[in-house]
């Protein structure tokens, strides 16, 4: 289980296969090395054709209905995008400089140790205009982080830290079920408040005056000059923690070509 995100810029392959269409075929291939994987480690050794796991489904008419996967079937469906795969080289929205570098996600449990990075990268009250534009967000968005919170009940998959972690700005509290109901819950993320995120986390630099803060969206054509990104590998930092520094890289790149980034949580 991850959250799967995507820049939305529109390439030759997804103009040919659509983004759907690239997703069902990458995850495909996982889903299959996974059972593969599955198989080998029980001492089933019978060829990649012979194997197959059963798929249950919900229909349109709400019934539940169970078909047979064949393995095979997965990968070849998935070599259809090897030929695409020499069009991301050099493309503006390749986030991890692989084949479909646009594509990234982030893998349930989230560590509470990354939550704490998420809340550390937060605008201080010193930080007068970010600071008071957070906090002016979370009341108008109303983000109380009711939404997640059961997801945090036991037994489910989706974080390590089963309480919720806070942080006092000033007058203010925020706490990380807001912080992922900022970043993942509000719908796709447009540029103007994908340049408001890589503000509050300090993806790019936070001394702007009001007319400058106004102006982050359409970005600007000089926007890497102005707006270098500020993140930077850490070696200390776990899995959790690279996968949001690569999310919120997702972000800013999106930002600089002035498209969305599309979430599937």
């Amino acid at each position: 289980m991850a959250i799967d995100y995507v820049i939305d810029y529109k390439c030759y392959p997804k103009q040919e296969i659509t983004t759907e269409g690239i997703l069902e075929r990458i995850k495909g291939r996982a889903r299959a090395e996974a059972v593969i994987k599955l198989f080998r480690d029980n001492g089933d050794n019978r060829p990649v054709p012979e194997i197959g796991f059963e798929l249950e489904r919900t229909t349109a008419s709400g019934e539940s209905e169970t078909k047979i996967v064949m393995i095979q079937d997965l990968l070849n469906q998935s070599d259809e995008l090897l030929q695409y795969e020499h069009y991301c080289a050099g493309c503006p929205a390749n986030n991890t400089g692989g084949p479909f570098g646009c594509i990234g996600q982030i893998e349930y449990p989230i560590s509470g140790k990354a939550e704490l990075w998420l809340l550390n990268q937060l605008p201080v009250p010193i930080e007068t205009l970010p600071w008071m534009l957070l906090r002016q967000g979370l009341q108008e968005f109303k983000a109380a982080g009711e939404a997640v919170s059961s997801m945090r009940n036991e037994g489910q998959p989706f974080f390590q830290e089963k309480g919720v972690l806070v942080r006092q700005l000033g007058e203010y509290i925020i706490n990380t079920n807001q912080l992922f109901e900022m970043l993942f819950l509000l719908g796709h993320i447009k540029p103007s408040y994908g340049a408001t995120l890589l503000m509050f986390f300090n993806v790019i630099r936070r001394d702007m005056n009001a007319d400058e803060i106004m102006s982050l969206a359409p970005s600007p054509e000089d926007v890497t000059e102005r707006y270098p990104m500020l993140l930077t590998p850490d070696p200390d930092d776990d899995s959790s923690i690279r996968q949001f520094k690569q999310y919120l890289r997702a972000i800013y790149l999106a930002w600089v070509l002035n498209v969305r980034v599309l979430l599937d949580v």
